[in-house]
């Protein structure tokens, strides 16, 4: 993309996806990646910011931003040529994901803080409407808290992971991400410490 994703992305030419066609990381493959190209191209023709693309499916009143990202998966497929196998790489609630890397998404664009890891760019979603991104630290360690009782790890864990947090601050819930997050690795470090000194010396 010439260093230039956002001028690439509104501008390219059909041909110039060439590159793209051995491209490989992990999971995705050329059609996977040929169609994000396909869909973001389209959709930045039409608006400005990535921020409508989940926006105008939530409203003030809603409790949670659930129907954002749904509504974003259903926006992303809807052009006629989506690839099945593509939709893998975007999770939505309606399968039960816990969607993290969709809630982590909105709580970097949508809430605001003083270290500069949360960016605050969009306005159209408030921080109260943010989910949890439950991964397993966090998970593992809100399970040790008893603050989730659930035995999956589901889209449904999230939601009730969420409305706990909101007990204790109702306006900025994920803000306990940082927290759980970080607990969450500080102990598997530990543990890992303490299993190597368990063993005998070489």
């Amino acid at each position: 993309m010439d260093n230039a994703p956002y001028d690439f992305i509104r501008n390219h030419q059909e041909h110039d996806r060439a590159p793209f066609l051995d491209f490989r990381h992990r999971t995705f493959q050329p059609a996977d990646t040929l169609y994000f190209l396909e869909f973001f191209q389209d959709y930045y023709s039409r608006f400005d910011s990535l921020e409508d693309a989940f926006a105008q499916f939530i409203q003030p009143q809603y409790d949670h931003a659930g129907p954002a990202i749904q509504g974003f998966h259903d926006l992303f497929f809807s052009l006629p040529d989506s690839p099945q196998r593509t939709r893998k790489h975007v999770p939505t609630p309606e399968s039960g994901s816990t969607c993290k890397r969709m809630n982590m998404f909105l709580r970097w664009m949508v809430r605001q803080d003083t270290a500069g890891v949360d960016f605050g760019l969009w306005q159209k979603i408030r921080p109260s409407q943010l989910l949890i991104p439950l991964d397993v630290h966090v998970d593992r360690v809100a399970r040790k808290l008893g603050l989730i009782q659930r035995k999956q790890t589901d889209w449904k864990t999230v939601l009730e992971l969420t409305d706990r947090l909101k007990q204790l601050d109702p306006l900025d819930p994920v803000r306990f991400d940082f927290a759980l997050f970080g607990m969450g690795v500080l102990e598997k470090k530990q543990g890992a410490v303490s299993k190597d000194q368990s063993l005998p010396p070489a």
